[in-house]
């Protein structure tokens, strides 16, 4: 089968492709042929930093789309042939891979194969962020760094559906606010993605106050930036460090004043600790497309051996929306 990996790390170009042996599902796993694959931006950081890699040479890839190949001992509920979406510890870019069953969901009736690649992380993410570790209520203002990418587009729809007073983006071109403000948000400010312009405005839009609820996936400045921009008893959510900025701290001198709380996400982190957890949250979380209540658009497609274009153009930081690779579609 194909399979794309790196043995060194670097940009897009160590990127190859090569022919590997089709793998075989241990007890408790299932083997997918892949259909389609999320370009994440973990998978960036992955084949450029170390990212999670326990050792070279290393398969990217986090979630597919794709059926149902062959199914080991122990597993109930999945059969060959049956259209899944899946999230994986990695070696997604291939044309087989293999996961935890736990983490291998039905695609619900009515989602295609190519909806279905944006399901396991982006979904199950923006729910999270917004209902399980934000808790938005009725009414509150909300706050989106990276309103124009993947989990940004559906945290915008998401917490319009929740019935949020009104949902303000950060993005970092006029190009990305237009899109982010097609998909939920009431208002979108953009600037330099490496500094945090954005207080002052979200200061001016809230007429001082402040927002209730901060969504913030890049880290650094841009993480400081979101936690000045939170009202009085107001939630700031860490979901990734986009930035590699040095680890943040926070203690009483920012918290104590006006009774803010900090808390965290990470997908990733809640497959591995709590896997019954996270199939809990992507069944919930899922209903919300069957329903109609969100939408998720992919804005590029490659073919698998063009992995380094998509890595080159999520690189550029001015892509939208979700891109994708498509294997067997």
């Amino acid at each position: 089968m194909r399979a794309i990996e790196f043995q060194e790390y670097g940009g897009p170009e160590v990127l190859r492709t090569v022919e590997a042996d089709v793998p075989e599902p241990g007890p408790g796993q299932v083997s997918i042929d892949v259909a389609y694959v999320g370009v994440n931006f973990a998978d960036l950081k992955a084949r450029s930093e170390g990212y999670r890699v326990p050792s070279l040479p290393f398969r990217p890839g986090l979630e597919v789309s794709g059926r149902v190949r062959a199914v080991g001992a122990g597993v109930e509920g999945l059969a060959p042939g049956q259209e899944v979406a899946a999230l994986t510890e990695g070696g997604a870019y291939a044309d087989v891979v293999v996961a935890d069953a736990v983490t291998v969901f039905p695609l619900p009736a009515g989602v295609d194969l190519r909806t279905g690649a944006t399901l396991p992380t982006v979904l199950p993410t923006a729910y999270a962020l917004l209902h399980k570790v934000g808790r938005v209520q009725v009414g509150e203002t909300v706050l989106v760094q990276g309103a124009a990418g993947g989990v940004g587009t559906v945290l915008g729809q998401l917490a319009k559906a929740a019935g949020a007073g009104a949902v303000y983006g950060v993005v970092s071109s006029a190009a990305k606010a237009k899109y982010a403000l097609d998909h939920g948000y009431d208002d979108v400010f953009a600037g330099p993605s490496d500094e945090a312009f954005f207080v002052d405005e979200v200061r001016a839009a809230t007429s001082g106050r402040g927002v209730d609820l901060a969504l913030d996936p890049v880290g650094g400045d841009t993480l400081r930036g979101s936690l000045a921009s939170l009202a009085p008893f107001g939630r700031l959510v860490s979901f990734g460090n986009a930035s590699s900025a040095a680890p943040w701290q926070v203690g009483q001198p920012e918290l104590y004043p006006t009774a803010l709380s900090v808390a965290g996400f990470s997908i990733l982190t809640l497959a591995t600790t709590a896997p019954a957890e996270l199939r809990a949250l992507a069944e919930e979380s899922f209903k919300a497309v069957v329903e109609g209540a969100v939408t998720l658009p992919v804005t590029a497609e490659f073919a698998l051996a063009e992995a380094a274009e998509a890595h080159r153009l999520m690189g550029t930081r001015t892509s939208t929306g979700k891109l994708l690779l498509r294997v067997n579609a």
